[in-house]
């Protein structure tokens, strides 16, 4: 009888090794490899070992016009995680959701759940973490008791399926989490590669093949990643990042990948004693607590997707009593604040080189976009000299290492927001899109970060 092969898979990355090594090959993690037998796992078996293979059929090849049909949604009611699905759960398709523990997956998903069912849907919620018990108390505290959603604690994948394919078809069914479930068709643990990705594709394949809409929940690791193999999130058809600090009562929903729909959206939820809120103006969440007067703070106006959000920077510049200065950044990009540095010491002479600088995104809130130099760089200037930037003054635009100021997309959209909440004037860069209203007649664009430091150093003067 032949001997059946022995291969070692990273629990990391999921690539695959033919012996064991203590650093992975793929991802460079080290004591990841796992033994793992060729004969579990997804297309394996008696047929995958077998050298007679199945002749394949033609296929219809068709072309890029026709007729396009929009998607089926199921739209929960709740605008905010409308907004990030692209207007609602799509039929058919599969969703995978990610977050730290506690911040709050499970409360969102049971709100939808209970959203959903009170308006007619059939909702399957799966547990393989908490009792029905534990799901029943969630749902008391958060007065949607009352709600026809049909609970199951269960982890083995043919269970489920037996299960939820007894009677009416699902709507949506939710699974919480895919890190706990098992199948059959491997013979590894719940958790591993095989497993995850094994139950997965059972999971996505009953979506595909019934129409229902799937929700999979995953555990994310110390750096901020969903865990298991990364070629999960290939195989979904979007992927969402529950996000918040545990400082902070708000909480985050952001896409990152969405075949139905925008990425890069965002929705925004405030966390209370009766579960999650909509906000649906985060701008006012983010500049709640903001002092006018203090030097060091700039207000940004940053896009997330299609929506406009306006949230303060801030700056402290320090005197360093260490021989390295300290740079210390909380919701920004480390290297890109000593590009701004850089480029203030190099072509507007304002210097750092003895000063701690630490930069913080009030709220929590985390910016991505290069559009926030212009409003960080308006910040350290502001500490340095001490000097309060104007209260009603707005700031974004990229700043280039020649220290010229770039155009950035959506300025008018930027400026709509600004001139909404009560700002009556910004600093933003020339050529962008011009804005309706006062906002924009009254707004400032410098060509080169030399003048806005001038300007700000000017405003000592006056």
């Amino acid at each position: 009888m032949a001997r059946a092969r022995v291969q070692f898979i990273c629990q990391n990355c999921g690539t695959v090794h033919a012996r064991w090594a203590g650093k992975c090959d793929g991802c460079g993690a080290w004591n990841t490899l796992v033994e793992e037998g060729t004969s579990s796992g997804i297309g394996s078996g008696p047929q995958a070992a077998s050298p007679k293979a199945r002749k394949g059929r033609a296929v219809a090849l068709t072309t890029l016009s026709g007729d396009i049909e929009d998607a089926p949604r199921i739209t929960t009611g709740i605008g905010e995680l409308d907004r990030v699905t692209g207007g609602g759960f799509v039929r058919g398709s599969a969703l995978l959701v990610g977050g730290d523990p506690g911040i709050g997956k499970s409360t969102l998903l049971t709100q939808a759940a209970a959203a959903l069912a009170a308006r007619g849907h059939r909702i399957v919620y799966v547990s393989g973490e908490e009792a029905v018990a534990q799901i029943r108390l969630r749902a008391q505290r958060l007065d949607v008791a009352q709600q026809p959603v049909e609970l199951a604690a269960e982890t083995n994948v043919e269970d489920i399926l037996a299960t939820i394919e007894d009677g009416k078809r699902p709507d949506l069914v939710i699974l919480d989490s895919i890190q706990t479930l098992w199948t059959d068709m491997a013979d590894s643990a719940p958790g591993t590669v095989t497993q995850v990705r094994a139950s997965a594709q059972a999971m996505i394949r009953y979506a595909k093949s019934t129409g229902a809409a799937v929700v999979l929940v995953g555990h994310v690791t110390k750096e901020g990643q969903i865990a298991g193999p990364r070629v999960v999130e290939h195989m979904v058809d979007g992927v969402l990042y529950f996000e918040g600090e545990g400082g902070h009562h708000y909480r985050i929903l952001r896409t990152v990948k969405n075949r139905f729909g925008p990425t890069d959206e965002i929705g925004v939820f405030e966390m209370g004693d009766k579960g999650l809120r909509e906000v649906s103006n985060p701008s006012e969440l983010f500049l709640g607590e903001r002092s006018a007067a203090a030097p060091g703070a700039a207000v940004f106006a940053g896009m997330e997707g299609t929506r406009p959000v306006l949230v303060e920077i801030q700056a402290l510049v320090a005197p360093s009593p260490l021989g390295t200065p300290r740079r210390a950044v909380v919701g920004w990009d480390s290297a890109r604040l000593s590009m701004v540095l850089a480029v203030l010491e190099a072509h507007c002479g304002v210097r750092f080189a003895t000063h701690d600088v630490y930069l913080n995104v009030a709220g929590g809130y985390r910016i991505s976009e290069p559009a926030a130099d212009l409003a960080v760089a308006a910040a350290l200037v502001s500490s340095l000299t001490g000097l309060a930037l104007p209260a009603d003054c707005v700031y974004f635009g990229e700043i280039s290492l020649s220290g010229a100021v770039r155009p950035v997309a959506h300025a008018a959209s930027r400026l709509k927001e600004a001139e909404k909440l009560g700002f009556a004037q910004a600093v933003m860069p020339p050529g962008s899109e011009d804005g309706s209203g006062a906002i924009a007649s009254r707004s400032a664009r410098p060509e080169a970060l030399a003048e806005l430091v001038a300007r700000i150093a000017g405003s000592k003067a006056e």
